[in-house]
């Protein structure tokens, strides 16, 4: 008995030498080593103006639009989107990972049972051996390393949901500028088409002024020419249009020849105010930096797991087993054993060290993705706002040029009908009159994607 003891005590300033030798190796190493999310300098207003409204805040925000037929399209491409699909995807398995890791403060059990039969050779008989197993564990987490790794998981399911409201974000945008610069195109079109009958209407007042003498062949090469230069712009027009039904249908999972609704023109599209509010709110709205900052957070974490790895690892397990070559006595005689494991990893110091530097860089790396991703925020919005200013007041400049070119193009028609001028400056002042009306209806899209622009870079409607 006094030898028993003396073994016990002997074993037990062995464990408490290597816990002290390990303490010592690890020295002044602490979680996180004082780290913090990096602090940015954020501008306590825009430089830009802004509306006096209040930032969005309702979810649906995009009927602000006030267009029923694009709330019903950005509604289907949610149920239909294969991107958005597979990015909802990736969040179901980011929490099952975290799900998964989660039970890693818990006791893990482990069961089985079964049936041996021998038989020697030189022996006419069998023999048949039943067993049962079972064993239980359970790590203690005295440093924090598990609870660590379960933080990191969490952190990294929190950026895999960001991700995925980043990308419906992105969805509702390119929904609506494709919804739009088809409406535009078919605006243009149709103006085209007015445009081409009116060239053509030209070419035959030209010849008839030419057979009477009161007009040169220059003058109906010249209609010729223009007649044959809108034909050939009216058929880009369509190309480029063909091409934007095509991507809008491939956001609802179709085949490019099943078209989505689309307007005709964009002449009663509303334009809505939008309220930047405080550089500071577009932290709390932009998904794309909550992610950037969860990741920022899961690596900070994933430094603790490093840290804590430098610490011994302390497991108990227990075990009950039985064994007898009858079955019905197989339970008459179990045998139970309780352990304690001690895991040293100074053995490992140097890749412990390596490991712990990977994750600091790994650290530094998504700091400086945080801090490049908010500065592209806030100028984001510096960027939708300034551009807000200037194509209102473009648009009131546009709309008067399309007066005038009107007035220049009906003066130029008059003098040449009259005879006082050949053909060419009515054609010029047609031309002037299309390029200025185009302009005009560029710039309302223009507005338009701006607007949804500047939603876009505070982060939707989520307040």
């Amino acid at each position: 008995m006094k030898s028993k003891r003396h073994d016990i005590r002997v074993h037990a300033r062995r464990l408490i030498g290597a816990v002290c030798v390990s303490a010592l190796l690890t020295g002044c190493i602490s979680p996180s080593g004082g780290r913090l999310p990096p602090a940015v300098a954020v501008p306590s207003q825009w430089l830009a103006a802004s509306d006096r409204a209040a930032a969005p805040a309702a979810r649906r925000w995009w009927v602000a639009f006030e267009d029923a037929t694009l709330t019903e399209l950005i509604d289907e491409a949610f149920a239909t989107n294969n991107d958005l699909a597979i990015a909802a995807i990736r969040v179901h398995r980011a929490r099952l990972r975290a799900g998964l890791i989660a039970t890693n403060g818990l006791p893990s059990a482990e069961a089985n049972a079964g049936i041996n039969v021998s038989r020697e050779f030189d022996s006419a008989g069998t023999r048949r051996f039943a067993y049962v197993n079972a064993s239980l564990s359970y790590e203690a987490d005295l440093w924090g390393k598990l609870a660590a790794q379960r933080s990191e998981a969490a952190w990294k399911a929190r950026a895999s949901e960001a991700d995925r409201e980043a990308a419906a974000l992105a969805l509702i945008g390119t929904t609506a500028k494709l919804y739009w610069q088809i409406g535009n195109l078919n605006e243009l079109l149709a103006r085209g088409e007015a445009s081409i009958a009116d060239a053509e209407r030209m070419v035959e007042l030209a010849k008839a002024r030419h057979r009477a003498g009161a007009a040169s062949a220059l003058d109906v090469a010249e209609a010729e020419q223009q007649a044959a230069q809108q034909r050939a712009e009216q058929s880009g027009l369509r190309m480029e249009r063909e091409a934007k039904r095509n991507a809008l249908a491939v956001l609802f999972d179709r085949a490019p020849e099943q078209r989505a609704a689309e307007p005709i023109d964009l002449s009663t599209a509303t334009l809505p105010a939008v309220g930047a509010g405080l550089p500071s709110d577009v932290l709390a709205r932009r998904p794309d930096l909550r992610a950037a900052e969860s990741r920022l957070r899961a690596s900070l974490a994933n430094i603790d797991v490093a840290r804590a790895s430098f610490y011994p690892s302390f497991a108990l397990t227990g075990e009950f087993g039985t064994s007898s070559e009858a079955l019905v006595r197989t339970l008459q005689s179990p045998v139970a054993a309780l352990g304690i494991g001690l895991t040293l990893p100074f053995v490992q110091w140097k890749t412990k060290q390596l490991e712990l530097r990977v994750a600091s860089s790994e650290y530094d790396e998504a700091a400086a993705d945080f801090r490049q991703k908010l500065h592209r925020a806030l100028a984001d919005v510096e960027d939708a706002l300034s551009a807000r200013t200037q194509l209102d007041a473009q648009a009131v400049e546009r709309e008067r040029a399309v007066v005038e070119a009107q007035r220049a193009a009906m003066l130029a028609q008059t003098r040449f009908r009259a005879g006082k001028t050949s053909l060419a400056p009515w054609i010029e002042a047609q031309r002037a009159l299309r390029h200025s009306m185009t302009a005009s209806t560029t710039n309302r899209l223009a507005r338009l994607e701006n607007r949804m622009d500047l939603y876009l870079a505070l982060g939707g409607g989520e307040g």
